[in-house]
């Protein structure tokens, strides 16, 4: 996954105004604290929500809250999320009433470690996305066929249309929970460690490790026939 996203930092994340490129700023999208650190720029959070595909996603069930982590894919201002028909929140969100279950997404990508020369200032280069909203089950076969589509190209752009498409009856198996992008803010941090003055002086190595994903040589399965060639999407990657 890229490293060189850079998230538009606001300087006004107390603000409840955007536009037309701004997610709104709402009260449940407003951290806390590293405010300098939030953005609501629509492009760069589709841009974090496009370099992965495992997501974790939030609800509560029987009081309690459950979070699953699970692969996700981005159609415009759409989120779609995979599961089974008998996974807690998809059943949870078939029983739910409009305009749906309450749910929390999370995506982060780590792209460093900071080490600073004191244990307190520790910590990481990341980007990182929470998604806000009510989730609905996809019933409409059209659309929950295209959900479908949009999680494969979401690990592996190009694979749906080198792959069967799934039959009724493996449809009729899976489930995907769609969440509507309006409620989102984007989160991260770049550079090195902000030591303290007065620790500048101490023996200890301070600066970044560098976090990057890498993909390996495609491993043909056993049963391939011969005479196959690795698809160019996946030597691209």
């Amino acid at each position: 996954m890229p490293s060189s996203t850079v998230v538009e930092q606001s300087s006004g994340a107390g603000e409840q105004s955007s536009g037309a490129g701004q997610y709104e700023r709402t009260e449940r999208t407003i951290p806390t604290r590293g405010r300098d650190r939030a953005s609501y720029d629509r492009e760069s959070i589709h841009a974090i929500l496009d370099a992965g595909y495992v997501c974790h996603l939030g609800f509560v069930r029987d009081g309690a809250p459950v979070v699953l982590p699970t692969l996700y894919g981005r159609v415009g201002e759409r989120l779609y999320v995979h599961g089974s028909t008998g996974s807690r929140p998809l059943r949870a969100a078939g029983q739910a009433e409009e305009p749906g279950m309450p749910v929390c997404i999370t995506v982060t990508h780590v792209d460093g470690l900071v080490l600073a020369r004191s244990a307190f200032h520790h910590s990481l280069n990341y980007r990182s996305v929470v998604v806000q909203g009510r989730a609905r089950r996809v019933t409409d076969e059209a659309e929950l066929t295209a959900a479908l589509d949009a999680l494969v190209e979401q690990v592996v752009p190009g694979r749906a249309a080198d792959s069967r498409p799934a039959s009724p009856k493996e449809l009729a198996a899976t489930a995907v929970l769609c969440v509507d992008l309006t409620e989102v803010s984007a989160k991260a941090r770049v550079g090195g460690p902000n030591d303290d003055a007065e620790d500048l002086a101490l023996p200890h190595w301070s600066g970044v490790v560098p976090v990057t994903t890498t993909y390996g040589a495609p491993v043909p399965a056993d049963d391939l026939a011969p005479g196959i060639p690795v698809p160019a999407y996946l030597t691209g990657l």
